[in-house]
């Protein structure tokens, strides 16, 4: 049965080789989610904002269609002339 030992400052577990290899633990990057009865470890499938830029062009393409918002891109620039000082 594993259980928590000291490492430095803070504690760990010794997970047993066979459970590493059932729960495809090997090599894995981890995240750790707490639970009403205890911890729940398990392998990272996906990084964040891994796809983002694929999912932003397939966003664009979807609403190419659309009335894109763009009165500030022709509004004309403004100098200090305009302003009071």
């Amino acid at each position: 049965m594993p259980h928590l030992v000291k490492i430095g400052n803070s504690q760990g577990v010794r997970i047993p080789k066979p459970l590493i290899q059932q729960a495809k633990l090997e090599n894995a990057e981890l995240e750790f989610v707490l639970m009403d009865m205890g911890l729940l470890i398990a392998p990272v499938h996906e990084k964040p904002r891994q796809d983002w830029a694929v999912r932003i062009k397939q966003a664009l393409a979807e609403r190419a269609d659309e009335d894109a918002d763009t009165e500030w891109l022709s509004a004309p620039l403004t100098d200090d002339a305009d302003w009071e000082w």
